[in-house]
Order: structure tokens, then C-alpha cells, then sequence
């Protein structure tokens, strides 16, 4: 399914989660920031289990290409 959604990184905090999702957006591609940390109650889960950034499987080679280029510039 081209929409259904796929984790393209997985960051170990929200604020480079939320950096590159905001580079996705600003490119036009649509993307979420998806985290499980009780709701904010226990940040540290955020280490050990990430925080995935999320695209449609449609615009995930896209995406991969935006944030790599983020990297090598």
C-alpha cells in the first residue's frame, strides 16, 4: 500500500525528530513524529526505544533523499 505508513529514522530524541520532520514538511512531504514516552511522564524511554520519524511508504525513497542530503551538506 503506497499510503500506509513506514518509520524512515529513528532518532534518540524529539528535537532532532521534530528538526527533520520540519525539513520533510518544508520539502513538501508529509511526516509525523511518532514517540512512546507515557505522554511526556518518562522522556528517558526516549533513549531506549527512539523516536520514529514517519512518512507515507509513497514518499519514503524521497524523504530518505532530503534528509541525506541534509547530512552530506
Amino acid at each position: 500500500m503506497p499510503g500506509e505508513p513506514v518509520a524512515i529514522r529513528i532518532f534518540s530524541n524529539e528535537v532532532e525528530a521534530t528538526l527533520a520532520q520540519q525539513l520533510l514538511e518544508d520539502s513538501g512531504v508529509s511526516a509525523f513524529v511518532f514517540k512512546d514516552d507515557a505522554g511526556g511522564m518518562e522522556p528517558h524511554l526516549q533513549r531506549t526505544r527512539g523516536v520514529r520519524l514517519v512518512v507515507a511508504r509513497r514518499d519514503a525513497e524521497r524523504a530518505q533523499e532530503i534528509l541525506q542530503s541534509l547530512v552530506s551538506d
